[in-house]
């Protein structure tokens, strides 16, 4: 069976809450004692993941709905 692959859009506020927040759960693992080799790996995919240019068409949302 093919492994199943994710696309997430992020800002660049959003990024850097990802990373904060992948760095506090590292922290807390090794404090713990625990390994922490899943999270860095994944802060390795994130810190490194590449930049993709798009844009968006679409309307304005309207916020009093």
């Amino acid at each position: 069976m093919k492994e199943k692959l994710y696309s997430v859009t992020l800002d660049d506020y959003e990024h850097g809450a990802v990373i904060r927040s992948l760095n506090d759960e590292k922290t807390k693992l090794m404090n713990e004692g625990k390994s922490a080799d899943a999270i860095d790996d994944l802060l390795i995919k994130i810190g490194t993941a590449p930049v993709k240019k798009f844009k968006v068409f679409g309307k304005d949302r309207d916020e009093s709905r």
